[in-house]
């Protein structure tokens, strides 16, 4: 996200504006994804070579602890705020949505997986109120996703990954997905000659031996 922003920034489709990185675990990943230029790709090592920083837009605040997040709750005016956790179960998110849920102004990108029963999949069925902190939160905001940034393989890639096997396992379990999505890949795996494959059920137990 911040290598897209700064993409943005430098060639003019966006201003430049605060950004605060407001993850614990963000910030440590950005910080090792940077001390490792020899692990980069080409279009990273093209921005290196240029003196500009990957994940560097101009307008870059990091937010290293609990304080420096609800100070955020102070600040007015335009400015992108990227924190988790992502699916607002719990994490620094919740006090960004207390504060900025009810006003018309705000956006919400989710840019992850929202899993059915959670805050964010809730926001993305359109919730116009969120409860959290023993309050019913008004959602004026306006709820964007993207699924541009999801690391998960999707159905074409599983298929091609299985493509590589000389000879089926004894068994294939789908252990993850929506529904409808396990019940899909499950009869595209079980066309296959040869290849036994389930849903697995919660709490299913399997003998491996």
């Amino acid at each position: 996200i911040l290598y897209d922003l700064r993409e943005l920034e430098d060639a003019g489709r966006i201003p430049s504006l605060p950004i605060y990185l407001d993850s614990p675990m963000a910030i440590q990943a950005t910080a090792i994804y940077a001390g490792h230029p020899e692990e980069h790709d080409e279009d990273l090592a093209r921005v290196e070579a240029s003196g500009a920083r990957p994940f560097g837009p101009k307008g870059l605040r990091i937010s290293r602890t609990v304080d420096d997040s609800k100070r955020l709750n102070n600040t007015d005016g335009p400015g992108i705020i990227i924190a988790g956790s992502g699916m607002a179960t719990g994490g620094r998110i919740l006090h960004h949505f207390l504060r900025r849920l009810p006003e018309p102004q705000t956006t919400v990108l989710f840019v992850g997986y929202q899993a059915a029963g959670t805050r964010g999949r809730l926001l993305k069925d359109g919730a116009r109120a969120l409860k959290m902190f023993g309050q019913d939160v008004p959602v004026r905001a306006t709820i964007m996703v993207s699924d541009s940034y999801s690391a998960h393989a999707d159905q074409a890639e599983i298929m091609r990954w299985l493509g590589g096997f000389t000879q089926p396992p004894g068994a294939t379990y789908i252990v993850h997905g929506e529904p409808d999505a396990a019940s899909a890949l499950q009869a595209l795996i079980a066309a296959r000659p040869g290849w036994r494959v389930e849903v697995a059920r919660d709490g299913q137990l399997v003998s491996l031996g």
